[in-house]
């Protein structure tokens, strides 16, 4: 997504990584939420484009739909494995 910057970048996944911790009815922090999110962003984004083939384009709010996504699968596998430890 060329059409966004590294800072909003960070807003997003911010963002993203607070969606996916109320989903998820977990307790993170703001730095949590921060990795979270951009984590999330890089597996919705594959998950999107590569595997199902979908682009929404460059649009901030695609990026965190994308991104929320994304950090609710990636903490639903963490709490998966969690539990089975």
């Amino acid at each position: 997504m060329e059409g966004i910057g590294w800072l909003l970048w960070i807003v997003i996944g911010i963002v993203a990584g607070f969606i996916a911790e109320k989903v998820m009815r977990s307790n993170m922090g703001l730095l949590m939420n921060l990795i979270v999110g951009l984590v999330g962003a890089v597996i919705g984004g594959f998950l999107f484009d590569r595997l199902l083939g979908l682009d929404l384009g460059p649009e901030w709010l695609d990026a965190l739909v994308f991104a929320s996504i994304g950090a609710i699968i990636l903490l639903f596998i963490t709490r998966f494995f969690k539990r089975r430890t």
